[in-house]
């Protein structure tokens, strides 16, 4: 007879957690909140403990956004590729806040830069999530004219990821600004192709049509919620699932 107290098995096997630069910088304006990097950390060694196989990909706009570079008059491609290398400062700020916590990591970027971390090869990357260890995707797509949110879904595709779990300050998908509108309402499930016709801001297009075409479901949730991420994971707490 099961024993009642017994955690249930992780509703996915392995997965994908998408999360911003900003989420790194807490309240400050800029740069990365080293208790805020092991916060999130201790919410993925809390998944990671379950026996979920994780990926990550964070974003840069803490330290450089390529978008804002190009308005300033920065040729765009010149400006997302430092957008990318803002990504692997912060994705080795992850790396070393998990294996603080004894979380084996590999940060694996789509620029090649050796003395720092892996190159993007994909049978490499499958093996170390079936060996246990997280992988942070760094650099986005190693183009410029693609966000991180796209390299997400990306990465998540080729490494057969079972979901996409997007982390942000909000704790799903409303269909106005909440906080610009208290009547907002928070979506519990949404469409694909709602969140394209009604432009709701859960990631770039490409990144939904790519989700879409390989049937990958999208669920947003707040980092800063008591339950964080492994209370999403078990499907408690408020979020949106795209799908």
């Amino acid at each position: 007879m099961p024993d009642r107290n017994e955690t249930p098995p992780p509703r996915y096997r392995r997965v994908m957690l998408k999360i911003s630069g900003e989420a790194l910088m807490g309240d400050q304006g800029y740069g990365l909140h080293p208790p805020t990097v092991e916060r999130i950390a201790g919410q993925v060694q809390a998944v990671r403990a379950r026996g979920v196989e994780l990926c990550m990909v964070i974003g840069g706009g803490n330290i450089f956004r390529g978008l804002q570079g190009s308005a300033q008059g920065m040729e765009r491609t010149t400006a997302d590729y430092m957008g990318m290398l803002a990504t692997v400062m912060n994705a080795l700020a992850m790396q070393a806040a998990l294996e603080a916590l004894g979380v084996f990591t590999r940060v694996i970027s789509a620029i090649p830069m050796d003395q720092i971390c892996e190159p993007y090869i994909r049978r490499r990357a499958v093996r170390h999530l079936e060996k246990g260890r997280v992988c942070i995707f760094a650099a986005g797509t190693g183009n410029p004219y693609f966000t991180t949110d796209t390299a997400a879904t990306l990465r998540a595709s080729e490494m057969a990821c079972e979901a996409i779990f997007k982390g942000t300050k909000v704790d799903g998908v409303y269909d106005s600004d909440p906080a610009k509108n208290p009547d907002a309402k928070r979506f519990e499930t949404v469409s694909y192709d709602e969140v394209l016709r009604r432009h709701l801001k859960v990631m770039d297009a490409s990144a939904i049509a790519l989700a879409r075409d390989n049937d990958m479901p999208i669920i947003v949730f707040s980092l800063n919620d008591p339950g964080g991420f492994a209370g999403v994971l078990d499907g408690q707490g408020p979020h949106t699932t795209v799908r």
